[in-house]
Order: C-alpha cells, then structure tokens, then sequence
C-alpha cells in the first residue's frame, strides 16, 4: 500500500502566523548567541570568580555540551507533549538560568547556570522548527520562513561574541545573561496566543532507554572532535570519539526494536530526508572548519584585538542575509532544489578557494572569503532544512527537527577537527625546527613566547610562526574546496529527482513497529 498526497491546497498562513514567527525567532537568536556570547565575558568572569582551569573550560563548553546531547530527547518529547508548551517550558527555564548566571558568585554556580541553559536551548531550537511546520502549511511560505530562520541562527553566533564585548566594556560580565530576559518574557507572554499547539496524536510510550544511548553516543563523539584540532590526536579523544560512536549503534539499534522509538526510522522513508541530514551535516563542516582559522587569523596573524576581530567579522553577514532568501526565490521560481544546493556548495567552495590564495596581510581578502563561503552554505542549510522537514511528517517534525540539529552540531565539530588538524600538522611542519617547543604547539604558543624574547629574535619568530599558520590555514582552505566540491557533485546527483511538496501523513504506530 502506498501513501498518497493530499491535491488540496494547503492554507495561507495571515498576518497571526508571520507576527508569531518573529516571536519565535527571539528565543532562537538567544540560543544562537548564547554559544558565542562568553568569548569577550570570559577574562572579566575569570578575574571576578576566580574558576580554575577545569572549571574555566566548563564554563564555556558545557552549554553546547548539553545542547548538543539533549536535541533528540527533547525533539522526540516535544512531539509526544506539544511543541509550544515544551517550548513555554524552555523559555521559562532559560530565563530563570539566565539570572541565575548574571548573578552567580561561584564558578560552580555560573556552570550549573550554564548547563540548565543548554537543557532550555534544546527545548527551543527543534521546537520552533517544528511549529513553523505547524504554522505554515504551504511549501512556499515555509520555505520563506525557514529561510528566515537560517538566517537567524546564523546571525546570532556573529553577533553573540561583539555583543558580549559591548556590554563587558560598558556593563558588568552578567549583563551578557540579562539580556535574554525581555526576549524570553515576550514569549511567555504572547507564545500562548500566538503560537499554535500540535504533537503526535499517537506517540506511544517515551523510550526511556533511548534518553541515555542518545547522550552517550553524541557527548564523547562532540568532545573528542572538539579537543583534537587544539590538543592533537591523543589516544583519550580518540577513545572518545569510538565509545561514542559504539553508542550511536547501540541508539540505532535501539530505535529499530523498540515499539515507540525515540527517533522512528520511518523518518529515513521520507522522500528526500536523509540525504538533507546529510548534506547539512556536510555544509554545518564547511562552516565551521572555516571559523577555526578566520578567527586566529583576524586576532593572532593580523593582530586586531577580540573587539575589532569581532567587528570586522560582521561585515561577511551582509551577504548572508541575502542568500536564503535568493536560494528560496530561485527555488519557486522553478528551478529544480538541486542545482540551487550544487550552486551553493560551489559558491562555498569558491570561498575556500578564496581563502587559500591569503597571505600574512589580506584582511580584504579573508573576509571577502568568508562571506562568499557563508552566503554558499546558508544557501544549502536553508534548502536542506525545507527539504528535510517538509519531507518529515507533521507528527514527527520535532524528532525531524532535532536530528537535523544533531547532524549539524556533529559536522561543526568534525569540520574543525579535520581542517583544524590539517592546519595544525602544517603549522607544525613549517614552524623553524629552532623554535622553542611552545613555539610548535599553536600560534598562540609561538607569539607569547616571541613577546618573550629580544628584538629581531622575538621579531622573527612571529614573523615565521604567522606565515606558518598562514600556511595551515592555505592547506586547509584547499582540503575544505576539495570536499564541498564533491558534495556539490553529490547533491546534483541526489536531489535532481527530489522535489518534496508535503509529506505524508505518519504511519500508525504499530505499521512502523511492524
């Protein structure tokens, strides 16, 4: 028996479901910053709670740690409980850590704060992908909407790290937190109103079985690909990363006996949803294998301080804004999704290529780089995501939601341990072998222990430690145009024949189980 779709138009949605989908896009741009929003806070938050190196790290990892670890739990439950009140429930709780951050007297205090940051992030992010599943029906207008929401949570990470310098140099540390609080009372105040409620009607039990291998399997992996491209290839994060993977199959596994799987693989049925995870998973690489280096180079290679590298990383986000809607317009305008998303990785690619021509004194270039690459990417996210959860079934587009997520937290950190370690291995290669041995570790490394040094000894030093990073960041720029190059040939082959209008309703319980 096959599904067959509906010929019925779908409703437009009003004036009600655009004002809501601004509602939505202030948690979503919190989050988003939230991930950046301590690069500047965090020498202020170290002179005044005094955190040791351990507790230091934890203050600035666990957030993504735990948001990372979360997505599929809380997609899945906002499916079974209702995306808006799950959605309600994060907001109050991200506010509430909020202030509890800005206020904290303790490092211990401010990484509890954190980590409860990280469970309301994960609430938000799949649920407001799902409601705009909810709220606009028709393909056209939820293409144009989760362009939007491309651009958003793009934004958001650029903007969190200069608004955290602005509000350090003018305000305390905690103002960094305070700021989420009118944004998330907005939404508790009118999400009731505005946003409409809708889950599975038929969920089935929650796996709780599943909660535990879905962290086990994501957490060890995003650690071990986040210490690599700084601490190197050791045998812990390498062990890391295959416990890891050991527990995605035991996940996987998992999902195809249980009765009511925490993450259906009915979802892989969809036409056109497996190979949007995984070319979002790819360009989520691109993306941040890029960031690795644009952001040394800005501070450690031309020597800007945090403040200018993080004003002058603006400037790429004009661009951005304008690539999803472009990839949406040529979209319904008839041409076919796949030559878009190969338009995209090609751009991308084209910006890596960029990078790799840079020297020791191409600010111009560097940037110009890095917004042909972001604006190619976003391009493919935007795509990827419409696709994806246009071709997940309204009852499941939280689970949808937050797997998508997850492959994308997982292409970032993969991008910046593999581009991250080619730059570091050439780095290493080309550093003087007469260098002190700090000198051979980072960039970093070396200017700190030139700043140490007399004259032309320090003065050379840096000198050859920047042109090495260079170097790296040349090596890398070549590798991440090689790979978007053969996802771009990928995505012409794969998608030309894709062409999702709506999904299928989901099947019953007990024919998925079956």
């Amino acid at each position: 028996m096959t599904n067959s779709t509906s010929t019925t138009p779908a409703a437009l949605a009003g004036r009600r479901e655009w004002t809501a989908l601004g509602v939505l896009m202030l948690p979503l741009l919190l989050v988003s910053m939230d991930v950046s929003v301590l690069y500047f806070a965090i020498p202020a938050i170290s002179a005044d709670l005094k955190p040791s190196g351990t507790q230091q790290l934890w203050i600035f990892d666990i957030y993504a740690f735990v948001l990372a670890g979360l997505l599929m739990t809380m997609g899945s439950l906002g499916d079974r409980i209702g995306r808006r009140k799950l959605l309600l429930i994060g907001a109050a709780a991200f506010g509430t850590a909020s202030l509890v951050a800005a206020y904290a007297n303790s490092a211990e205090t401010l990484i509890a704060a954190r980590a409860v940051l990280g469970i309301g992030g994960a609430t938000l992010m799949p649920s407001t992908m799902a409601l705009l599943r909810t709220m606009f029906t028709d393909p056209g207008q939820r293409a144009k909407a989760i362009g939007i929401w491309s651009g958003v949570m793009t934004g958001g990470i650029a903007l969190g790290s200069v608004l955290s310098g602005v509000l350090v140099q003018y305000f305390w540390w905690g103002s960094v937190f305070l700021v989420n609080l009118p944004a998330m009372a907005l939404l508790l105040v009118l999400g009731p109103f505005l946003l409409p409620e809708s889950k599975d009607p038929a969920p089935g039990r929650f796996d709780l079985l599943s909660v535990p291998l879905s962290m086990a399997a994501v957490l060890p992996v995003i650690y071990g690909l986040k210490e690599i491209p700084s601490e190197g290839w050791h045998p812990q994060y390498v062990v890391s990363i295959a416990v890891g993977l050991l527990f995605a199959v035991l996940f996987v596994l998992r999902q195809r006996t249980a009765a009511s799987p925490m993450i259906s693989p009915a979802l892989f049925r969809g036409h056109g949803f497996a190979p949007a995870v995984v070319l979002n998973l790819v360009s989520a690489f691109g993306m941040m294998g890029s960031a690795f280096f644009t952001t040394q180079y800005l501070q450690s290679v031309l020597d800007k301080s945090a403040m200018e590298a993080a004003l002058w990383a603006l400037l790429p986000s004009v661009p951005i804004g304008m690539a999803a809607p472009l990839a949406t317009t040529l979209v319904q305008k008839g041409v076919n999704r796949a030559y878009v998303v190969t338009a995209g990785f090609a751009i991308a690619a084209a910006g890596y290529g960029m990078l790799a021509l840079a020297g020791t004194d191409s600010l111009w270039l560097v940037l110009a780089a890095c917004g042909v690459l972001a604006s190619g990417i976003v391009m493919v996210m935007s795509q990827m995501t419409d696709l994806a959860i246009g071709a997940a079934p309204v009852e499941r587009a939280g689970s949808a939601a937050s797997l998508l997520e997850t492959g994308q937290e997982f292409g970032g950190a993969l991008g910046m341990a593999v581009l991250g370690s080619i730059g570091t291995a050439i780095y290493r290669r080309d550093i003087p072998s007469s260098a002190p041995a700090e000198a051979h570790e980072t960039l970093g490394g070396a200017l700190a222990v030139a700043g140490q040094l007399p004259g032309r000894a320090g003065d050379a030093l840096a000198t050859a430690a920047r042109e090495a990073f260079t170097s790296g960041m040349q090596g890398a720029a070549i590798a991440g145009a090689a790979l978007l190059a053969l996802a771009a040939v990928g995505a012409a082959a794969t998608l030309r024949r894709i062409n999702v209008r709506e999904a299928p309703k989901a099947e019953e319980p007990e024919k998925v189980a079956a």
